[in-house]
């Protein structure tokens, strides 16, 4: 594995150097928490997996936890933005509740289960880290909770779902939709994307049309 150099790069180079040596370090803390473990990972053998010297990793990222916070923003920005391309289809309006729902869980499992090592990253290895992380992860719940909400309201108003405040239900759905991915992700037999998609939808559309 060749070592990146400690250099001074300005303009484009370096940028092009930054962003290819922070990539390298995502790749290595990919590898090493998502299969070893975060608590198992040091920072030298982080350093040696990515061939980046330690000074450059501290001026990227300062810690491990750092690291580890950079891709569990990474999993969870891709299950989003999977989430927000159904929400934005133009044939979504089209769909059955059932099927909009479905269509919806299979595109967020799929980005965030496509690598298990970013599975076990983002639901796993960032429980119990560090107050740091538990706030970036509380965070994250919150803008789950917000979008489930808008979506919420559009099938209320569309006159799919019980005509309520389903805020107490989304907070239980989203709380719940992690715990099952984390459950997933610990598993040593991964389920197929398509059973945890079932499961989900399963929990959203019970939640949302009870009386």
């Amino acid at each position: 594995m060749t070592d990146t150099k400690v250099e001074q790069r300005t303009g484009a180079s370096g940028d092009r150097f930054r962003a290819r040596v922070r990539e390298q370090l995502l790749e290595a803390g990919l590898e090493l928490f998502g299969v070893y473990g975060y608590a198992h990972t040091t920072v030298d053998a982080l350093c040696e997996e990515a061939g980046v010297p330690e000074a450059v990793f501290r001026q990227e990222y300062d810690s491990l936890e750092g690291l580890l916070i950079a891709l569990h923003n990474r999993v969870s920005t891709n299950g989003m933005r999977a989430a927000e391309n159904v929400q934005l289809a133009e044939d979504i309006d089209e769909c059955t509740p059932q099927a909009r729902v479905r269509r919806l869980f299979d595109a967020y499992v799929d980005a965030v289960t496509r690598d298990p090592r970013e599975a076990r990253v983002a639901f796993v290895e960032v429980l119990g880290v560090s107050p740091a992380v538990d706030e970036h992860c509380r965070r994250w719940r919150e803008t789950w909770v917000e979008f489930y909400a808008a979506a919420t309201e559009r099938a209320v108003w569309r006159g799919e779902a019980v005509n309520t405040d389903h805020r107490a239900d989304v907070i239980v759905m989203v709380n719940t939709i992690l715990e099952l991915m984390a459950h997933h992700s610990r598993r040593p037999r991964r389920a197929r994307p398509e059973d945890v998609s079932g499961e989900l939808t399963y929990l959203a559309l019970t939640l949302l049309t009870a009386e």
